[in-house]
Formats: structure tokens, C-alpha cells, sequence
């Protein structure tokens, strides 16, 4: 497979890209049911050789290409590799001033989806033309519900993993970012590259009484002002800063009136952690200590611990093959190696913890937009450059080719068994 074939076929396909990504970016949906991006991606694969399927909690779409590669009479199960788009938007009004904008008020493609899910298609074309050269079978995953709805999740629990048969030996996904990184660069790290993320929900039932005499009520405000200070003093205290845990407390709620001691004060906070063993130890040491501090202030406290995404782990030679690829496709220089991860979450760790695989960023902050500094995702006025949707798909493309030639070579040396 020459790598200049593939970037000539991504380039010949780049007005497609273009105009299917900003249809997605006009239209956006949030969570799990995507009933117009999920017709827009039908439409955009209709025609091509593919097994296509919709999900039944989810408006999910799974297509499976079959290669004609290699040795089709073989006894063994074809190596199978799994390239995953997420699909969905969030409650964000957009404020970019884009020909293209939200025609939805408060939702906006914030996140650069629309742009993962053009590139997930343009890989698809670019394999169906290049089918004769598939040493194995690829399934392409378009997910909705990534922004924090467990999307991947609800694939994995409708088979999305056992598409095409076997299990994939491997899956790769990109996500694109804007207001870091180069654009047109793409990064990524070995090992972890994302937090955890989890959630704790804290509410805290006092004695209400009369702001001009607190001594005859229970403060659940005080309490709660102590019990923030403390939960930075645990992570300063009993973490390793090599091993760093973020609590940020984001929901703060408590009273009607400033002369009127509430009955009850609550706060939700997010928990990044970047290992397994300080996650675990988060959840195991915050309900203690925070029952101590209401203790002291002769306060109740209801503590809930919401589990939310594991860590994104890469494995070390997805990762290898990926760098590989990239200098095959575009030459040295266009990928970065990571020296931390990044605190953001991704529900593709739910793919990772079943099938080794490595989640590479590309930047895409627009010319002219990368000081002071750009909109960074999430924002209302975050821009991506959509002239890289052919580098993303070809790199979908090659890095499928590639892991699929890999994994032929490898079962030719080491035979598996049916």
C-alpha cells in the first residue's frame, strides 16, 4: 500500500468532507438519539460495500467492510480492526459568527465532532477503494452520547465490538482540538493520555434558623465551606504530585435570603484522577473525611459517589504504529509525543479497557487564531479548521491498512487456531 496513494485519494474527496461536516456543524443533537447526524451519515455511506446497522437505545451507526486482501480460503478468523467517531454536540449557543452555525439555539458542535464523524466517513470511502488491499475486516463505529452520556458504552452492550465477528485486535480513534497544538499536527503518548472522571454529589442537612443567631441552628453553610477547603487540602496531602488528583468543585447551592440560615446546603464536584490506584483511593478517603467535618460542626452529610469514565490508556505499540503511520503519510514532524496527559475525559477508554488501541488529538486552531489564546474546546466561540479532514481520514485509512497487514504477518508466523 503506498501512503502517497492514500493522501492523493483523501485530497480528491476533501469538498465532500467539507460539506458533510459543515451540514453536521448547522444541525447539531445532543446525547444518545441523533436522529438527523444518524440520516446524514447514512446518506453520506450509501452506495458503498459495507454492512450497515443502527443501534436500538442509541442512534448509533455501525458499518463493517470486508477486505479481499491476502488469503480469503484461510480456516482462521480475518484480523478485524475497529475505528471509532463520536457523533454528538452540547448545550452550548453558539457565538462564532460561521456562515455555518447552529441553526439549533443552545447546541453547538463545541467539541469538533461533526468533524470526527466527516473523517470516520471519509475513511470509509477511502477502504471501500481500496478493498482489494484490506488484509482483514474494519468496523466503523459512529457514536453518539461521548459527552457524558456513556455512548460507547451502550455500543459495546449492543455488540458494536462483534460487529464483524472476531474481536478487533485493535482501535484507533482522533479527536480533533482547537487552541492547542499545531494545526495540522497530530499528538498523542503512550500509556495513560486522559483522566478519570467521576462526580461527587455532597448535601448537607443542618438547622435552619435566623441569620442574627446562628448559636441556636446548625450551619450547613459553614460546614460546607469547610468541607471544600478540606477536599483541597486531602489532594495537596495525600496524593503523590506525581500521581496528581484535580477536585474542582463546580455547584455551589445553599439558602433563600442573607438573614435566613438554611436547613440544608449541597455542592457537586468533578474528580480527575490519572491512575486506577488514586482513583480507588479518592473514593475510599472522601467519605470519611468529609463525615469528620460534619461531625465537628454537628451537621448530617449525605455523600454520593457517581462513577463516570476510567482512564484513556494507550498501548504502547498502537501507539508505536501510529507514529509510524504518521511519518509514512506526511512525513517527520507532523506528530508530537505527549510528555502528560491531558485532564480531559473520553468514554473511548470503555473501547480501550476490552481492546488495546491508542486515541491520537490533531489540532485544527484556524490561522490566525492561535495567540492570546484561541477558544479552547467547549467554548462558544471555538473554531476548527476543517482543511485537515483528509489528513484525518487518511490517517484512519493507513493506519487500518497498516495494523491489518501487521496482524496478517503476525498469524502467518505464529498460526492461530479457528
Amino acid at each position: 500500500m503506498a501512503m502517497s496513494s492514500v493522501l492523493k485519494q483523501a485530497a480528491d474527496i476533501r469538498s465532500f468532507l467539507v460539506d458533510l461536516r459543515r451540514e453536521l456543524h448547522r444541525e447539531p443533537e445532543i446525547g444518545l438519539t441523533l436522529p438527523l447526524t444518524q440520516a446524514k451519515v447514512l446518506r453520506a455511506l450509501d452506495g458503498l460495500p459495507l454492512e450497515v446497522s443502527t443501534g436500538t437505545d442509541l442512534s448509533s451507526v455501525v458499518a463493517v467492510l470486508r477486505g479481499e486482501g491476502g488469503d480469503r480460503t484461510a480456516s482462521s478468523p480475518r484480523p478485524v480492526v475497529l475505528l471509532r467517531g463520536d457523533m454528538d454536540a452540547l448545550p452550548v449557543t453558539e457565538a462564532t459568527g460561521l456562515p455555518f452555525s447552529s441553526s439549533i439555539t443552545g447546541v453547538m458542535h463545541a467539541c469538533g465532532h461533526d468533524l470526527h464523524t466527516a473523517m470516520l466517513v471519509g475513511a470509509a470511502h477511502l477502504l471501500c477503494r481500496l478493498r482489494s488491499e484490506l488484509i482483514g475486516d474494519v468496523i466503523f463505529m459512529f457514536q453518539p452520547g461521548e459527552e457524558s452520556w456513556n455512548g460507547a458504552q451502550v455500543m459495546i452492550d449492543e455488540g458494536v465490538l462483534g460487529a464483524a465477528g472476531p474481536l478487533p485486535v485493535a482501535s484507533l480513534a482522533l479527536h480533533v482540538f482547537t487552541g492547542i497544538g499545531e494545526r495540522g499536527t497530530f499528538f498523542t503518548k503512550p500509556g495513560t493520555i486522559m483522566a478519570a472522571s467521576d462526580q461527587l454529589h455532597v448535601t448537607v442537612i443542618g438547622t435552619g434558623g435566623h441569620g442574627s443567631t446562628p448559636h441556636l441552628a446548625r450551619d450547613p453553610v459553614t460546614a460546607v465551606a469547610d468541607m471544600v477547603s478540606a477536599l483541597q487540602t486531602t489532594v495537596t496531602r495525600r496524593f503523590d504530585i506525581f500521581d496528581p488528583v484535580v477536585i474542582t468543585v463546580g455547584l455551589l447551592h445553599a439558602g433563600t435570603k442573607a438573614n435566613v440560615i438554611p436547613e440544608q446546603a449541597r455542592f457537586e464536584a468533578t474528580v480527575r484522577t490519572f491512575s486506577s490506584q488514586a482513583r480507588q483511593t479518592v473514593q475510599r478517603i472522601v467519605g470519611p473525611m468529609l463525615q469528620a467535618v460534619a461531625e465537628s460542626h454537628g451537621v448530617d452529610v449525605g455523600v454520593d459517589w457517581v462513577p463516570g469514565y476510567p482512564t484513556t490508556v494507550n498501548a504502547a505499540a498502537e501507539t508505536q504504529l501510529i507514529e509510524e503511520t504518521v511519518a509514512g503519510l506526511f512525513g517527520e514532524g507532523r506528530l508530537d509525543l505527549m510528555n502528560s496527559p491531558l485532564a480531559g475525559a473520553e468514554d473511548y477508554s470503555r473501547i480501550l479497557e476490552k481492546v488495546p488501541g491508542v486515541f491520537v488529538g490533531l489540532g485544527t486552531t484556524p490561522a490566525g487564531q492561535s495567540g492570546d489564546p484561541a477558544p479552547f474546546n467547549h467554548s462558544a466561540h471555538a473554531q476548527f479548521d476543517d482543511t485537515v479532514l483528509p489528513d484525518g481520514a487518511a490517517l484512519y485509512a493507513a493506519w487500518a491498512l497498516s495494523r491489518l497487514d501487521l496482524e496478517s504477518r503476525r498469524r502467518t508466523l505464529s498460526p492461530v487456531s479457528g
